[in-house]
């Protein structure tokens, strides 16, 4: 060997230590050889069967070896290969069968040997390994197949048909968890587009903290049609309901937000996300809330603010990564249009002015009527006398059209007295 500094370490032995330090070595790997050839090897167990306890559930047995020594302390080793690829599930286990979740899809390996516990002078059995072979056509399996529990209460899973499988391929599920005497059949089946879909009832009671697993079935309706199964853990699968009834209020600069929490789960094994945003700004804050009720202050008067909810379930409860959907928006306050601004610029100093002409008009006439003009005396005499000549004059001028009338009229009476005698006369003469 080599030492720290890199000098072989045998360099320093006195002389004759290292032939001593090789036949040493000599003797452990002879020891060790003779021990490996004197060890026994375990006879492997025997009868290795399965059966279906459950859908998507099988039970895995088989007979103890013979002829075991009393003093091994006897135990199983156990493993699964799917399609030749181990699974990396190996258990240890004094008991002679063991519970494991069915591949139908593929094919399915179950290996088991015999081991005595902490017993060096004796080596494990051989691998006793028995099938479950798929039945059906390859790729005539429902894929892809999804479930989420929403808010505790029911089950939907979706899946696709497989890309084997005929148009005309009807799917059915089943179901069973922990708790159900045999497995039932899912009845409410839905289409859409070339995706299929099954709801089913799925609750425990609100104490409840463990969930047993849910073990799912998808068969068709010939025996070309592989079936499919796998087992779901409901607690990764949990979708709450969307949050309901939002209220705003807004007192002073402060927004009040509260909306109504679902019934089926546990106050502390939900929290909420609260989104909102100002009308004016697209980016929108996002806060979280343990409560079904929270406060934003400080918000700007003269803005419109939008907000909607969502719940998350907590993971000291579920396992969960799942949300419910958004809650519908709601909005407060008014968000001030910016023509409203414009006019309120020309309108203001529109209204000052016209309003300074008022006042200027009105202060004139005021001054008036307190403080009238003192009249200047010569104009009134002037104004006087001048009136008097021009009243003389045309009472003058009036006096001679009168007169001049007058004879015009007195001229006209006698004209038509002339004019009428002869008249008259003749009349008489006639009448006599």
């Amino acid at each position: 060997g080599l030492r720290s500094d890199g000098r072989d370490a045998g360099a320093m032995d006195p002389p004759g230590a290292q032939p001593r330090r090789r036949l040493l070595l000599a003797v452990c790997w002879l020891v060790a050889a003779g021990m490996a050839a004197g060890a026994k090897v375990l006879p492997p167990p025997s009868n290795l069967d399965y059966s279906f306890i459950q859908i998507c559930t099988l039970n895995w047995t088989w007979n103890p070896p013979e002829n075991v020594s009393s003093s091994c302390d006897l135990e199983y080793s156990s493993d699964i290969v799917i399609d030749e690829v181990p699974q990396d599930k190996r258990e240890w286990t004094k008991s002679r069968f063991r519970l494991t979740e069915t591949f139908l899809n593929e094919e399915m390996r179950f290996k088991v040997r015999s081991e005595c516990k902490h017993d060096n002078t004796s080596e494990p059995s051989r691998w006793v390994e028995t099938s479950l072979l798929p039945k059906g056509m390859p790729g005539t399996a429902a894929v892809d197949l999804d479930c989420v529990w929403h808010n505790l209460e029911h089950m939907v899973c979706k899946w696709r048909p497989g890309q084997n499988a005929s148009s005309d391929t009807n799917y059915t599920l089943f179901y069973w968890y922990e708790g159900l005497k045999t497995h039932k059949k899912c009845n409410n089946y839905s289409e859409h587009q070339e995706s299929f879909g099954c709801g089913f009832n799925l609750s425990f009671p609100k104490s409840t903290n463990t969930y047993p697993p849910i073990s799912i079935l998808i068969r068709g309706d010939s025996e070309e049609i592989r079936p499919v199964c796998i087992s779901k853990n409901p607690t990764t699968l949990v979708k709450p309901a969307t949050p309901r009834q939002v209220t705003l209020a807004k007192i002073n600069d402060e927004i009040f937000v509260e909306w109504r929490i679902s019934d089926t789960f546990d106050k502390s094994c939900l929290f909420y996300e609260v989104e909102y945003h100002n009308g004016d700004l697209v980016t929108a804050q996002t806060i979280k809330v343990e409560n079904n009720y929270t406060s934003i202050p400080s918000v700007d008067p003269n803005s419109k603010y939008i907000f909607r909810v969502r719940a998350r379930p907590k993971p000291e409860c579920y396992s969960s990564k799942l949300t419910s959907e958004w809650s519908e928006e709601k909005s407060i306050g008014e968000k001030m249009d910016s023509t409203f601004y414009f006019a309120l610029i020309i309108t203001i100093p529109l209204i000052v002015a016209v309003s300074t002409i008022i006042l200027l008009v009105y202060l004139k006439r005021l001054k008036i009527l307190i403080l009238p003009p003192i009249p200047d005396p010569r104009e009134i005499l002037k104004r006087m006398f001048g009136e008097q000549n021009e009243d003389s004059q045309n009472c003058a001028k009036d006096e001679s059209v009168n007169a001049f009338d007058r004879l015009i009229k007195e001229e006209e009476i006698h004209s038509l007295i002339l004019t009428e005698t002869p008249v008259c006369a003749n009349s008489e003469k006639e009448n006599r």
